[in-house]
């Protein structure tokens, strides 16, 4: 049984646009190093919603953020139930998480987009957000762990912005530094968190609690392409 490709069928009927498998267990904390196989799913974002942000982010754009957020939640858990239904140990990590390691409250379990990257899926912009060749960064990822061993896609270990910057200049926050991604370099290289989370907090409470703002996102050559168009 081709363990691999049949999850990745379930988990595109369910909504993933993208699916990569990725070997983690040099990266993982200890207690999660038996769970060394990552699955990275790309959930892609509504073009006409991203289109729609100009200066500030709008409503629209903070409801598809949080709704997407559940659907990824929800196609990750059914994933996990597969993988357990087969006989292996699986979790989840929630699409949108903060859990405060260390007292870096910007900080998750484990980094999707390291596991995106790893499965083949694309590279981090200068935005400090996955960029795909197909879609730019205009997605949501969710992961799962799991002792499943499969054969594993090939890492993307190259940033491909080159010498843009479109999305540096559009960020009000200015968050950005500018940098190009690489594997071995920390996100603080590429973004101030702080700035970036204060910004929102400052200026767009009026959008909603908790709100994001996306304007990197819409800035980006990549993925603004509309079929048919």
């Amino acid at each position: 049984m081709n363990y691999k490709e049949e999850l990745r069928e379930i988990l595109i009927n369910l909504g993933a646009a993208k699916v990569g498998f990725a070997y983690l267990q040099d990266l993982l904390p200890n207690k999660y190093k038996h769970l060394k196989t990552g699955i990275s799913i790309i959930f892609r974002l509504s073009d006409q919603i991203i289109n729609e942000i100009e200066e500030e982010p709008t409503h629209s754009y903070f409801h598809h953020y949080r709704t997407v957020n559940f659907k990824i939640d929800q196609i990750v858990l059914s994933g996990v139930s597969k993988l357990q239904e087969w006989g292996f140990l699986a979790m989840s990590i929630a699409a949108s998480q903060s859990v405060n390691i260390d007292g870096n409250k910007y900080k998750g379990v484990f980094p999707h987009k390291t596991v995106a990257t790893r499965g083949g899926l694309g590279w981090i912009g200068k935005n400090a957000c996955l960029v795909t060749d197909e879609f730019g960064p205009r997605i949501r990822l969710g992961t799962i762990l799991t002792n499943m061993e499969v054969s594993y896609d090939e890492s993307v270990t190259m940033s491909r912005c080159g010498d843009c910057n479109k999305c540096v200049k559009a960020c009000p926050a200015l968050a950005l530094r500018g940098n190009l991604w690489n594997p071995e370099g920390k996100r603080e290289e590429l973004l101030d968190p702080q700035a970036c989370s204060e910004h929102m907090s400052n200026y767009y409470k009026h959008i909603g609690r908790g709100s994001v703002c996306g304007i990197c996102i819409r800035n980006c050559p990549k993925g603004t392409k509309v079929i048919g168009k």
